[in-house]
Formats: structure tokens, C-alpha cells, sequence
């Protein structure tokens, strides 16, 4: 029987190799569905059955008194900052201070981010900044990054995309350019961790991919992949 692993999309990159390396290694079946966390909540409360699950500690901390989540040991994966994104071959702004970085949101043509955890942080950031009603009317936001990168490689004139730095790095051979991080003062960084659900019928396999997440080998494919 397969592991159901349910997993933030912001490990994505480095999590598929994970995943690979622990096939190879054990010989186990393991299913991944990635979501962002409101999906994840929500299959959550829905009822949907997983044997590990892969979140922002934050989600973990209100999911940690309720359901098969209840008391769960927890197994940090790492962490991801924010970077700035933008259609591949266009000039790249300038963020590498908080005023460089303002003054290219505010001579963008338009802004494109999720509706997930770094979306949630942006838009505190941009109230923060005193640019969000600046940013408004040229803002979109998307379910997923992957809705996000569709409409800046497919858009035209000085765009801005933010995002997990590890999903734009991997999104580099899909038409979007890597800018680079936001500033260190106003970068955010989220943690993800693993833990087994209490129900899961495959409890003991789904804990040996649960320690395998903390290897050695498992730590340098993340750190590749830029999960610190």
C-alpha cells in the first residue's frame, strides 16, 4: 500500500527528489498531492485520509489540537524565503534595498502572487511598506504559484512576480527569471514540517519516510533545491 503524503507546494523542488531517493532506497510506494495550506485545511476538514502531511508550522500549530493531526510529533524540513520573479529576457529590477524594492513595485505594470501563506505576507508587507493601495488595482493574486508563473511567462510589459524561492528557481527552464530574494529586513521565511497522522493504516512505513526526511542525504537534496 502507498504512503499518501500531502505537501505544501513550496517543497515541491526539493521533495520529488526526496521522494525518489526513499523509492529507491526502501522499495515503498509513495503518493504525493501537493497543495497550498488553505487547500491543504480544507481537504483537512473535508475528511480526506493521508498518512503524512508536509505544512507550515504554523497550519501544524492550529491543526495540532484537532482530528488525526492531534499531538503529533513534528519533523522539520526546512525553511523558504520570498524572491522576485519576472518573465524571462525582460530587464531585471532593481530590490536588492527596501527602497529599490518599493519603487519597482511601484513602477510595475502589474503584481502577481499567490493567495497562500506568502501571498498572506505580501499583502501585510505591502500595508507595512504604505505602497498597498499603490499596488491594488494592478495586482493579481492565483490559487497556486503555478497560475502565477502561467501569467507572467505569458504576459507582456514590466511585470512582477514573488513567490517561494524554490518554486521560481525551479521554474527557471518554464519562461520566469530568478530576480533574487526580497531584502533581509523584510524577508520572511516560512518553515515546513512533517508529521504521521495518528489514523494512517500504514503507520510504521509512513514513519520510516518521516525519519528519512531528517537524513543526511535527504537534507543535502533540500538544501539544493534552497530549503534551508
Amino acid at each position: 500500500m502507498a504512503i499518501n503524503l500531502l505537501s505544501a507546494g513550496a517543497v515541491q523542488p526539493g521533495l520529488v527528489k526526496v521522494v525518489d531517493a526513499f523509492r529507491r532506497q526502501t522499495g515503498d510506494d509513495v503518493k504525493i498531492t501537493f497543495a497550498t495550506a488553505p487547500a491543504i485545511r480544507k481537504r483537512l476538514n473535508n475528511g480526506e485520509m493521508f498518512d503524512l502531511m508536509i505544512a507550515p508550522v504554523n497550519l501544524l500549530d492550529e491543526l495540532s489540537t484537532q482530528g488525526n493531526a492531534k499531538g503529533a510529533d513534528r519533523n522539520t524540513v526546512g525553511r523558504i524565503g520570498v524572491g522576485v520573479a519576472v518573465r524571462d529576457g525582460v530587464p531585471l529590477p532593481k530590490i536588492a534595498t527596501v527602497d529599490e524594492f518599493k519603487q519597482s513595485l511601484l513602477d510595475a505594470e502589474s503584481i502577481v502572487y499567490n493567495q497562500a501563506s506568502t501571498g498572506s505576507y505580501l499583502e501585510s508587507l505591502f500595508e507595512r511598506l504604505g505602497i498597498s493601495a499603490q499596488l491594488k488595482a494592478k495586482t493579481s493574486r492565483y490559487a497556486d504559484f503555478a497560475a502565477v508563473r502561467d501569467h507572467i511567462r505569458k504576459g507582456r510589459g514590466n511585470e512582477i512576480g514573488l513567490g517561494a524561492t524554490t518554486v521560481i528557481i525551479e521554474s527557471a527552464s518554464k519562461g520566469l527569471k530568478f530576480v533574487g530574494p526580497l531584502p533581509a529586513e523584510i524577508q520572511n521565511y516560512t518553515t515546513y514540517a512533517a508529521i504521521v497522522m495518528a489514523d494512517s493504516p500504514v503507520r510504521e512505513t509512513a514513519a520510516t519516510l518521516f525519519r528519512y526526511l531528517s537524513s543526511l542525504n535527504a537534507k543535502a537534496i533540500f538544501t539544493s533545491a534552497g530549503i534551508e
